[in-house]
């Protein structure tokens, strides 16, 4: 799943990476997701909703990253 998540993040975000990549983005992205989402007192039920929210939390990943380190 984590693969998946990094590779929809990655193309929302018009970032290409590997598979290493994408699973490394997609493990953190699902981490950031579920702890923004916790702290705004949503949480996920479902693979569905995992699967959106890791999506996003990848995204912010990537955006941070950018804003980090370019």
């Amino acid at each position: 799943m984590g693969a998946l998540v990094g590779w929809i993040a990655g193309k929302l975000m018009d970032v290409e990476g590997s598979l290493l990549q994408n699973m490394l983005t997609g493990i953190i992205g699902s981490v950031i997701g579920s702890l923004v989402f916790g702290l705004l007192g949503f949480y996920a039920f479902g693979w569905l909703a995992n699967l959106v929210v890791s999506v996003i939390g990848a995204c912010i990943f990537i955006w941070a990253g950018r804003k980090f380190f370019h």
